[in-house]
């Protein structure tokens, strides 16, 4: 499976990213709009883990020209806050798979991703 993870924490998104290639995915790691929207550029993917809160860009931004890119890729949406707690994210993308708190184990994010985006 082919995954873009957007996460401004690097040492977060580092560790997500180790456990999944671990895993036996193919794994991109962006820390901003900009090197997201350049790895969407760059090639498909499956699916996406994408935080709410970018320290550099939008979110929001990255998510739509992801569906713009590819319309059937599935988003899941992480956050280190309360922003979004009432479920309206759903509302503002219909690819968003699920939304999870950035505390989540890799192990459970992974298991999360394969459900989502179909493992390989």
């Amino acid at each position: 499976m082919k995954i873009l993870i957007v996460e401004s924490d690097t040492d977060l998104g580092q560790l997500w990213c180790n456990h999944m290639v671990r895993q036996g995915h193919e794994v991109w790691l962006a820390e901003d709009q900009h090197s997201a929207a350049t790895a969407l550029e760059q090639g498909d993917f499956n699916i996406i883990v994408l935080d709410v809160i970018l320290a550099r860009g939008s979110a929001f931004a990255v998510a739509d020209l992801a569906v713009l890119r590819q319309p059937d890729i599935q988003i899941v949406f992480v956050t280190s806050t309360s922003f979004f707690s009432d479920g309206s994210i759903f509302n503002l993308n219909a690819n968003a798979r699920a939304f999870l708190q950035a505390d989540i184990p890799p192990e459970d994010l992974t298991a999360m991703l394969e459900h989502f985006g179909g493992a390989s």
